[in-house]
């Protein structure tokens, strides 16, 4: 079966940066878009960014500016740069693949990683 793992969190000082990594265990034939999330214990998962192949990259406000995401049709892959952390942006970082197809027949759905930690603080 299919897995998206993410990579890339850690504990990083305020003002720092990382990029987190969001990959297949095996080759995929397409994947429609590509977003990543965030999750603070006790609040809802926020949608942080997201890209496609129809659509320029979108951002919430909280990280425009700061935030980038990209991806490599490729490898199947998205990567999300973040920089100038700051403690608010301590949350557990998921990617979600939207319509994706292992082949050509399949029938496309959504897959989501496992989660990645990433906490800001001195």
């Amino acid at each position: 079966q299919v897995q998206f793992v993410e990579s890339g969190g850690g504990l990083v000082q305020p003002g720092g940066s990382l990029r987190l990594s969001c990959a297949a265990s095996e080759r995929i034939f397409s994947i429609a878009a590509m977003e990543w999330y965030r999750q603070v214990p006790g609040k809802q998962r926020e949608l942080v960014a997201s890209i496609s192949n129809a659509r320029l990259p979108q951002y919430a406000d909280s990280v425009k500016g700061r935030f980038r995401i990209s991806r490599d049709n490729a490898k199947k892959a998205s990567y999300l740069q973040m920089n100038n952390l700051t403690p608010d942006d301590t949350a557990v970082y998921y990617c979600n693949m939207r319509g994706v197809e292992i082949t050509a027949r399949s029938l496309p759905r959504d897959y989501w990683g496992q989660g990645t930690q990433v906490t800001v603080s001195s």
